[in-house]
């Protein structure tokens, strides 16, 4: 696939409809409208609480966001290809269960392990890797709708997750000094340069895809994947290989997420991250993205990810019911989607 083909796909080249190279209203507010909808949610919220957007409440905000936009960017290189991945939110109660089981040590019998916070990172990255593998090669090699696949994997990797704690919940995680295992509660409460861990993680994970999406082979090769899986494949793409990659970073994504998560929280339960999955495709749509594959990036997705942070804790602070939350995140979704169909509508009658 070509650089400019490749542009298009991102909606990010000169003539594909740039920022700045449409004078059009209505496609420029809805190219913007995620960063649009961001400023209307910190005005209006501002105006409703003089607590809202100050200092300390913005870096609470933001260290959700961070979940939030690491499982979105996962769903995002997914959903690049066409597929779909359901199983995110229980990959990262499992990472967090399994982040407690490390923790709390192994007990081989005669010996128990108490393995290094960096090695409880691996691990835990391991175990998100191996749910992606598993899911990737039912929809690259066995052919089983990406759907299904993930909808499977949601129930079963839930199911290990409460089989391993009995429904009970791993507390206790700050480790101990003199086993080694210390350093959990760092990656949810401490911050370098005033800037939470949470976020510089997201960030460095966003530089990272954001330049194998740009500037890499693979990245070109997932646009093609999503774009026309049977034209790319009859061009040498090797989109079974690229299936099975994306959805192994998508569950690297929810393991790092639910490292993240677990620390925040101080504990690690087998229910975390439930509906996790649903909230991380509306991160992607928000964003931008289509549904349909081969169109999206991690800027659109990250705003997202914002939009919805920013919006469900300004309902929370200003004292919306937990039920009127749910209607209106519901219906921020419905209408991104909305807005999505009528951009790629509009651009598939243009061309």
């Amino acid at each position: 696939m070509s650089q400019t083909n490749t542009d298009k796909a991102t909606g990010e080249s000169a003539s594909g409809g740039g920022w700045f190279s449409r004078f059009d209203l209505v496609a420029l507010l809805l190219e913007g409208r995620a960063f649009l909808g961001l400023i209307v949610i910190i005005v209006v919220f501002s105006w409703l609480s003089p607590n809202y957007f100050n200092v300390d409440n913005l870096l609470t905000m933001t260290s959700h966001v961070a979940i939030f936009g690491l499982l979105g960017m996962g769903m995002l290189l997914v959903i690049l290809t066409g597929g779909i991945d359901l199983s995110v939110g229980s990959t990262l109660g499992l990472c967090g269960v399994m982040t407690g089981f490390f923790i709390h040590g192994v007990d081989l019998g005669s010996v128990t392990l108490y393995p290094a916070l960096w090695v409880v990172v691996i691990l835990v990255c391991c175990v998100g890797a191996l749910v992606g593998l598993i899911n990737g090669v039912l929809v690259a090699y066995f052919r089983v709708p990406s759907f299904v696949a993930t909808l499977g994997s949601l129930y079963a990797v839930r199911g290990v997750a409460l089989l391993m704690t009995g429904g009970l919940t791993y507390n206790n995680l700050d480790g101990e000094k003199a086993l080694g295992n210390t350093g959990l509660s760092w990656l949810g409460f401490n911050s370098l340069f005033k800037i939470p861990v949470g976020i510089l993680i997201m960030i460095a994970v966003a530089v990272v895809l954001i330049v194998m999406l740009n500037r890499t082979p693979f990245g070109r090769w997932l646009y093609a994947t999503g774009g026309n899986a049977r034209a790319a494949r009859l061009s040498g793409v090797p989109t079974s290989r690229v299936t099975v990659l994306v959805f192994v970073m998508s569950g690297i994504c929810a393991a790092i997420a639910g490292l993240v998560l677990t620390s925040e929280l101080t504990s690690a339960g087998p229910t975390a991250g439930t509906t996790y999955e649903l909230t991380a495709i509306a991160t992607v749509v928000i964003g931008g993205a289509a549904l349909a594959g081969g169109v999206g990036n991690i800027r659109g997705t990250l705003l997202g990810a914002f939009v919805i942070g920013f919006l469900s804790d300004g309902l929370v602070i200003v004292g919306v019911s937990n039920y009127w939350q749910m209607v209106f995140t519901g219906v921020v979704i419905v209408f991104a989607v909305l807005l999505n169909s009528i951009e790629y509508k509009g651009g598939r009658k243009a061309g």
